[in-house]
């Protein structure tokens, strides 16, 4: 999975092309996400999501953050950076 910062795609087409290949986890610039994968086969999809500790762990603390009643974008940067 790789990660793009929105900004840097100038048109959904271009998002599209580079979630051809891989799935595309797009930042926003006030800290959401959002996943952009190609769908071909359903049952497909839905055993790669199983395989995919990656995307499973995103979700889960993703999750967590929301029971918690969200996260911090200072301090999602400062992990980010190993600050902290």
């Amino acid at each position: 999975m790789k990660t793009i910062d929105a900004a840097t795609v100038s048109t959904f087409s271009e998002l599209l092309d580079l979630a051809e290949d891989e799935t595309v986890l797009v930042t926003t610039p006030d800290g959401r996400e959002f996943i952009v994968a190609e769908i071909d086969d359903f049952d497909h999809e839905i055993e790669a999501v199983r395989n995919n500790r990656e995307l499973l762990d995103l979700l889960e603390e993703r999750s967590k953050e929301k029971a918690k009643g969200g996260f911090s974008l200072a301090e999602e940067v400062k992990k980010r950076l190993g600050l902290g």
